[in-house]
């Protein structure tokens, strides 16, 4: 028999920071816990937020920018994004992307392509498990609403 599909609601879905001083807030969609080898994040930097630079050997990371304005840097390259943007890390990149803006949000969809990490006495060690490692906290109507209009907007007219 077939696994039953997964349906999760906007109220069920939880933010997290990995480090408590980050500034970035990630919000796992989908991902090894739901049995896809590939997970799916929405990502929240808060005004003037940055990653810290970090790097994914067996993983293609793809940010599709919903709303704000950025820059990312790829070991010795930099681009800047903006909503509308797809910008594709290559496995192996050593790589952070910084809100440029000291007072508006930043806002991307993220994929994970090939997020299974290692599996060692059943404990996965990719992304999705780091973020739901990290302290859980708010995830505010505001950026609900961000992630439901872009959602809603994909959808096209009922």
């Amino acid at each position: 028999m077939a696994a039953a599909p997964i349906l999760k609601h906007l109220s069920e879905l939880k933010a997290h920071r990995i480090t408590p001083g980050d500034t970035v807030r990630l919000v796992p969609l989908a991902g090894p816990d739901d049995d896809s080898p590939s997970s799916v994040f929405f990502e929240i930097w808060d005004p003037s937020g940055v990653q810290p630079d970090n790097s994914h050997p067996d993983s293609v990371e793809i940010f599709v920018f919903l709303e704000g304005e950025g820059e990312a840097f790829s070991d010795e390259h930099s681009v800047k994004v903006a909503a509308g943007d797809v910008l594709i890390l290559p496995s192996g990149s050593v790589h952070h992307i910084k809100n440029t803006s000291d007072t508006e949000r930043l806002y991307a969809v993220t994929i994970m392509a090939n997020d299974l990490g290692s599996q060692e006495l059943g404990a996965t060690t990719g992304f999705e498990h780091l973020v739901k490692s990290g302290g859980e906290v708010e995830f505010e109507d505001s950026d609900k609403a961000v992630l439901f209009a872009s959602l809603r907007a994909l959808a096209g007219p009922a």
